[in-house]
């Protein structure tokens, strides 16, 4: 019994591990000579509020993100207000996608196990065969959100948050919720 429950929690840390694969990459830059510690409020850099929007943004999504951004940082117990020459900082981001290829390419004996198929002994085989190989390749859209932080008083840059992420077919699908979980992770690193 202790064995089958062993396998079990096993499986399913693999599964776990195999299904967050797929998660943003999260990082970011901070400029350590401001003191962020007393912010209260902020404000957006620019009525705009992306800092330089794709040729091809799509302006539904462009509101989604900025309202994500808004609420997160509401969420860290900051206060939006209108102007930004009285915020204690301001705001902004950019966001971008593109169309990525990955091609692999492994030899033909790859997929049989230990290789001991045609390709084994060093490429010629037993009956000196040439190993063959197999390509497979996947096109992808990779996005990237950055978000920016300054201080109000100095006029510079405080921090730089920024998420990659591969964007799959549930992403497309249920966008918002891709949106805010990404924008929240980026503005959960800011302090």
């Amino acid at each position: 019994m202790l064995k089958i429950k062993l396998l079990l929690v096993t499986t399913l840390l693999i599964l776990s591990v195999g299904c967050t694969s797929n998660s943003a990459k999260i990082s970011f830059d901070k400029n350590t000579n401001i003191d962020t510690k007393n912010y209260k409020t902020f404000a957006w850099l620019t009525t705009a509020k992306i800092m330089a929007p794709p040729t091809d943004i799509n302006p539904v999504m462009k509101v989604r993100v900025d309202e994500s951004i808004e609420q997160a940082f509401i969420a860290k117990g900051y206060q939006l207000i209108d102007d930004a020459e009285k915020a204690d900082f301001t705001i902004s981001y950019t966001v971008g996608s593109r169309e990525e290829i990955k091609v692999n390419s492994y030899p033909s004996t790859y997929n049989t196990g230990f290789g001991w198929g045609s390709g084994y002994y060093g490429g010629r085989g037993f009956y000196g065969a040439s190993m063959g190989t197999d390509t497979s390749v996947r096109q992808y859209t990779q996005g990237k959100l950055a978000i920016d932080v300054y201080d109000v008083k100095t006029h510079q840059p405080v921090w730089h948050g920024w998420a990659t992420k591969r964007l799959s077919s549930d992403d497309k699908e249920t966008p918002s919720a891709t949106i805010n979980d990404v924008v929240s992770q980026v503005v959960n690193q800011f302090n």
